[in-house]
């Protein structure tokens, strides 16, 4: 099979979805690869690391696009690639599609692509490996960020997050306890924060108190609760999320004023809507804005300022699912490969998401492969 691995078009997006060893792999296997022409510089990989592990580097979009049967990126296509995908063509990526405009959902569809969201594949246990590999980088980093604008020179309260003797520490409350949620409260607590966990299960939150020897606050996420933890926070993370779907909001606009001015709140969730009823989607070199006395952190894709770390961590947790495709075919890995049904999102433009033909209000399709008896398509 032919597999492309596309540049990151988006805005301060310095990561590529496969480092030079994931091709070489690839290529080992007998498929082809084609690399768009800097694909890899800002991850620390350039063209040169990308041709000895046996990829053919192209110079134009439109060439990548049109040789390769499955294209592979961090971020989606943008509205300006939806023109040069092919019918038939597979597209692995962070699709977030239930937060599309309407308008791109129906150029996908035209398009007749079969588009797989990275986000959206889920193992038999239940666990999300490609984002579980993002979500535990993006939540030591939002920990890194977020103690940085409790500095005066950032906006912040002028909090150290470990304290001094005689000083308590900054008080970090995080909304949600999922994978990115405990691994933010794991660095806090390692920075000698002061952590309130909240989450919808109570087993969600019992698996935080293990994994964090019992020295993490943990609370069940009722309105009541958030409000009071708020109340006495210094940096709010927001990662609460529900896989496949609009994070849900859990902070209104007049739940900001139970914390104090100068407070950071940071949304996590933002490539999925966003927690906090105030929140808009912001960027390097301007990554926090001033809303209501309280500062915004809500850049979508943070783990893109760790590019290197990042790229590993996303190739090793995608090479596994695309070898599957590129040895079986779409169909025979859609049909065999429950993860990988679990991420479709569209199949030659047919939705067959629940949730995005509920945003949609678009038809809702069933993949037409199953398994016979006997493992034969049918």
């Amino acid at each position: 099979m032919s597999v492309g691995v596309a540049r990151e078009t988006k805005l301060r997006e310095h990561r590529v979805s496969l480092a030079p060893l994931a091709v070489k792999a690839l290529v080992q296997k007998g498929h082809r690869l084609i690399v768009e022409n800097g694909a890899g510089v800002e991850a620390g990989h350039d063209n040169a690391d990308y041709e000895s592990a046996g990829a053919t580097v192209v110079y134009s979009r439109l060439e990548l696009f049109g040789r390769a049967d499955l294209i592979v990126g961090v971020g989606a296509p943008e509205s300006a690639d939806h023109e040069i995908f092919r019918p038939g063509q597979v597209v692995l990526a962070f699709w977030a599609l239930p937060t599309a405009r309407p308008e791109d959902f129906s150029a996908l569809q035209a398009r007749e692509i079969t588009a797989i969201a990275t986000e959206a594949i889920v193992d038999r246990n239940g666990r999300a490996p490609v984002l579980t590999s993002m979500s535990e980088i993006a939540g030591g980093l939002a920990i890194t960020i977020g103690g940085n604008y409790l500095l005066n020179e950032f906006g912040g309260k002028g909090i150290l997050l470990s304290g001094a003797p005689g000083v308590p520490s900054a008080d970090v409350v995080i909304l949600g306890a999922g994978v990115l949620g405990r691994s933010a409260a794991r660095a806090a607590l390692g920075a000698g924060a002061q952590v309130t966990l909240l989450d919808v299960s109570v087993e969600h939150l019992r698996d935080a108190v293990c994994a964090a020897d019992r020295s993490v606050r943990t609370l069940l996420a009722t309105r009541p609760n958030i409000e009071a933890a708020l109340a006495r926070a210094d940096l709010v993370l927001g990662a609460a999320a529900v896989r496949g779907r609009r994070a849900p909001v859990l902070v209104t606009r007049d739940m900001l004023k139970l914390l104090e001015p100068r407070s950071v709140i940071m949304d996590l969730a933002i490539d999925m809507g966003g927690c906090f009823e105030t929140s808009r989607p912001t960027s390097f070199p301007h990554p926090a804005y001033e809303l209501d006395g309280i500062l915004h952190f809500c850049v979508p894709n943070i783990p893109s300022v760790v590019a290197r770390s990042s790229t590993q961590a996303l190739s090793n947790a995608l090479l596994p699912y695309i070898l599957q495709i590129a040895d079986m075919g779409v169909d025979r890995a859609l049909a065999v490969v429950s993860d990988l049904r679990a991420g479709a999102y569209l199949y030659r433009g047919k939705c067959v998401q629940e949730t995005l033909a509920r945003v949609f209000n678009a038809p809702l399709e069933t993949l037409p492969i199953e398994l016979g008896e006997q493992g034969a398509l049918v």
